[in-house]
């Protein structure tokens, strides 16, 4: 123990201002990222999709994982498929591509998963959206409403709600369109997505066709 040590009170060591200090940002979790794997990974964001036999309890299970293991996810949606028994849940995240690889191995654990991959930048993906703006100017919300090839729900003398369907960025576009209005409630779906062209969404085992 050097003589500096010996000198102080407490345990041994070097002193406080001779520690070595811990590099890196804590997220928001409180978990310390390292520096230089958050540098070789930016977090990208993606579409993954994911087959899951449709029975009761498969939702819970599935945003159970994401909660658990802090998943930084920003939409998810679940809707049928063209088998009764089957169900497409489609989840947006926002990852390093280490925690997208961790996303779909972990949702592969998940029983009753079918197949779970992530979607190309291609695919073919589509979010609706219900707004509701003030009515002062209704022949201008009609005017963005019909740019946007979206469609007027409900119009009364204090607000219009329409509706809009298209990928992401056209519904963002759309929505800075109306704020101009005041912009009272807004619904989005979320992303839901499809692979383009021939390429299979989801692989399903023969056992299962």
């Amino acid at each position: 123990m050097s003589e500096r040590n010996t000198e102080r009170d407490g345990l041994p060591g070097p002193a406080p201002e001779d520690r070595r200090r811990p590099k890196g940002r804590r997220s928001s979790q409180g978990i310390r990222i390292d520096p230089e794997a958050e540098a070789e990974h930016p977090p990208r964001r993606t579409v993954i999709s994911a087959l899951v036999e449709h029975e009761p309890g498969v939702l819970a299970r599935v945003s159970g994982l994401f909660s658990r293991r802090q998943f930084n996810i920003e939409s998810l949606t679940v809707a049928d498929t063209q088998n009764d028994d089957w169900a497409r849940i489609t989840v947006v995240v926002e990852e390093p591509d280490p925690g997208i690889d961790q996303v779909e191995k972990q949702l592969e654990k998940v029983v009753p998963v079918i197949h779970v991959r992530e979607l190309e930048t291609d695919a073919v993906t589509r979010e609706l959206v219900v707004v509701k703006v003030d009515a002062d100017r209704p022949h201008e919300v009609h005017a963005i409403t019909e740019m946007y090839n979206g469609k007027t729900l409900d119009a009364g003398p204090r607000t219009i709600t329409v509706e809009l369907t298209g990928d992401e960025q056209k519904i963002n576009d759309a929505i800075d369109a109306y704020r101009q209005f005041g912009i009272r409630e807004i619904a989005r779906t979320g992303q839901t997505a499809l692979a383009r062209g021939e390429t299979k969404t989801a692989v399903v085992p023969d056992h299962l066709k």
